[in-house]
């Protein structure tokens, strides 16, 4: 039987470093983006990635306390996605 501890701390050490290089992708196309959907697509993928790896640590730490900080994460990142259509469409949000 493989140790379910030993397997976790092995995948976070080979996803944490993919992890970081995510995020410094996505903040270079937050920066340079060039037009305004694309950093909200950057934005968006940051915060779901962010989620995900919270979710990772939760996992890791066994708090399950982090769990509803990567809920909130989430569904931030679906709120942002709402208005900015919303916006880019020029509609209000009761619309």
């Amino acid at each position: 039987m493989v140790n379910l501890e030993l397997w976790l701390d092995y995948f976070v050490y080979i996803v944490f470093p993919i992890f970081i290089l995510s995020i410094i992708f996505y903040i270079i196309r937050i920066i340079k983006g060039p037009t305004i959907p694309d950093m909200v697509l950057a934005v968006n993928c940051l915060s779901y990635d962010l989620a995900t790896f919270i979710c990772l640590l939760a996992l890791y730490f066994r708090s399950p306390i982090l769990i509803g900080g990567a809920m909130c994460l989430a569904l931030w990142a679906y709120a942002l996605d709402l208005y900015v259509s919303k916006y880019l469409e020029g509609k209000e949000m009761g619309e």
